[in-house]
């Protein structure tokens, strides 16, 4: 293709040479040359196109081999402009990031559909949009055509902004033009040809032409301004519209049985036209438009009063279509969602769909475990109104913080709409607060211990929210002193648990292990053990009941070389 291409750029050289030579022969032969031109653009762009859907196919397959053979993690975007600090378990779930769900799962080429599976993951829905999101899932995850082609359409766009451009742009008010500027723009693009033509033949000397060109120079100077304006909020985002385009026009052949794919293909449609349709149109009055800046086509673009008419059909679009282009692209934002969802239900077949159950708090797991670790070693638990506390104890790296995290997680992808990493899940309605990664912050004069009091301040505050709070709090108030920590952390876990809310707690002061026993029967111990042989740990990750027995701590810091 890149060799065609340029045989092609060559051809459109060789076209302006020879044009140049035949209207200095026959004026009568300027529009053959001209016709060869516009033909040559035509056809170099579809090259384009082609191999730029060649490159993001290969790429398409390459990042699904990737996810399948578990070599995908630390590749590709991190989409870390999601990630806000104040959220009580996106940065501790590793939502966004490096090895994130987000880098694993999301499929979107547009920012509308970066947005919403980014909100569904932060933000859970309510059980009936759940289930309409599953049945969504399930009708798309086999349609592996219509997930491909969504994938490999348009370019790569990564910024909000070109989203917010058109719709601020496609809501704004009108730009006012003068009926008569408009008339004028007609009977100035009519004349100005036909008198260039009749100075060619002979018929009439060249200064009507000169006088009609000059006053189209004036009228343009005098547009300058509207046309500016109208054209500064489409040019942008220009490649969205494309891309936005492309996808509604692929979305809109398929016809779906599930209601929420029902609806939204419903919503595409426009005073009985389709909103592919009338975005297209506008797309190529935006290519038009970027034709007059080619050097070899801007002579005729001035006489033809190109911008003028162009800026005109874009007012005139804007305001027909343009309050809808909202709409659209949030419309094209939950089907992205949808079909990056579909695309990891089919590479994970084995992953179920959670039971949802309203009333709660409830967390009933078999086999759960973390929807980050291929084959990662399953546990049951069980959260409920009668076993409010769970507080892990064990050795490091036994699997204590990975548990939270697989508990976190899997509520997580459940109230998002997607499938969950265990034999079966039984879960209510969770707000989820998570303390397990908090950082001291040298910007804003925050110590560690700090940040964690802080954010335990803010899942106490959830705590009384309507919805039950799920609290993961990894080595609780380690920033302390024993005595301290024992009173603080005692405290802050019976607040919790007389509240309502459910969650784990986990520790490697067994002191704390007590807090079990002073909330029974609410509230277990379990743990984490590791093993030692021949002078090297290894673990099982297996939860078991009760409180551990011993450490490894020691034999960790002889393992590294430290003489203790």
């Amino acid at each position: 293709m890149d060799k065609r291409s340029q045989a092609l750029g060559i051809w459109r050289l060789g076209v302006v040479v020879a044009g140049a030579f035949l209207t200095w022969w026959n004026y009568w032969l300027l529009p053959i040359p001209v016709a060869a031109f516009v033909a040559l653009l035509v056809s170099h762009e579809r090259i384009v196109r082609k191999a730029a859907l060649a490159a993001r196919a290969i790429a398409f397959y390459l990042r699904g081999l990737a996810r399948l053979d578990g070599t995908w993690s630390g590749t590709g975007e991190t989409w870390l402009r999601f990630l806000h600090p104040e959220h009580p378990y996106a940065g501790d779930l590793d939502i966004f990031g490096q090895g994130s769900v987000f880098q694993l799962v999301c499929g979107a080429r547009t920012a509308a559909g970066e947005g919403a599976l980014a909100r569904w993951l932060m933000s859970p829905a309510p059980p009936g949009e759940i289930r309409e999101r599953q049945s969504a899932v399930d009708e798309l995850r086999p349609m592996l055509d219509l997930r491909e082609d969504l994938a490999l359409l348009g370019e790569d766009v990564r910024s909000g902004l070109h989203a917010d451009a058109l719709r601020r742009w496609g809501s704004a008010p009108a730009v006012p033009v003068a009926g008569f500027w408009r008339l004028a723009t007609w009977i100035l693009s009519i004349a100005t040809p036909l008198l260039l033509g009749g100075y060619f033949v002979q018929l009439i000397p060249f200064s009507p032409y000169l006088l009609c060109l000059l006053l189209e120079i004036a009228l343009l100077m005098k547009l300058g301004p509207v046309l500016g304006q109208i054209f500064t909020g489409v040019e942008l985002p220009a490649s969205d519209l494309r891309l936005l385009a492309d996808v509604l026009d692929r979305f809109e052949r398929e016809q779906f049985r599930s209601p929420m794919l029902a609806r939204l293909r419903s919503r595409l449609a426009t005073d009985g036209v389709a909103a592919s349709k009338q975005i297209a149109k506008l797309r190529r009055i935006v290519e038009y438009h970027d034709w007059g800046r080619n050097q070899a086509f801007a002579p005729i673009a001035l006489v033809l009063l190109w911008h003028a008419h162009l800026g005109f059909a874009v007012e005139r679009w804007r305001l027909r279509s343009g309050r809808h282009i909202g709409e659209w692209i949030d419309a094209v934002g939950e089907i992205e969602a949808l079909s990056s969802i579909a695309g990891y239900a089919a590479e994970h077949p084995e992953d179920p769909w959670p039971e949802l159950v309203e009333a709660g708090p409830l967390f009933e797991a078999h086999g759960v475990a973390h929807p980050l670790l291929p084959g990662g070693v399953r546990n049951d638990l069980r959260l409920m109104e009668d076993m409010r506390l769970f507080v892990v104890s064990g050795s490091n790296m036994s699997g204590k913080s990975t548990m939270l995290r697989s508990v976190g997680l899997n509520v997580a992808l459940a109230w998002a709409g997607m499938p969950v990493r265990a034999g079966s899940l039984r879960v209510s309605p969770l707000s989820v607060g998570a303390s397990m990664r908090v950082q001291d912050s040298i910007q804003d004069g925050k110590s560690r211990f700090y940040a964690e009091i802080t954010r335990i301040r803010q899942i106490m505050d959830m705590a009384s929210a309507p919805v039950p709070l799920l609290f993961l709090l990894d080595e609780l108030l380690s920033g302390t002193n024993s005595h301290d920590r024992r009173i603080g952390a005692e405290a802050i876990v019976r607040t919790l648990v007389e509240s309502g809310a459910v969650g784990l707690v986990t520790t490697h002061d067994l002191a704390l292990a007590d807090i079990a026993g002073k909330l029974a029967p609410h509230a277990t111990n379990v743990h984490f053990e590791d093993h030692v042989e021949d002078g090297r740990i290894s673990f099982d990750y297996k939860m078991r009941p009760g409180v551990v027995e011993k450490s490894n701590a020691l034999e960790l810091m002889r393992s590294v070389g430290l003489k203790v």
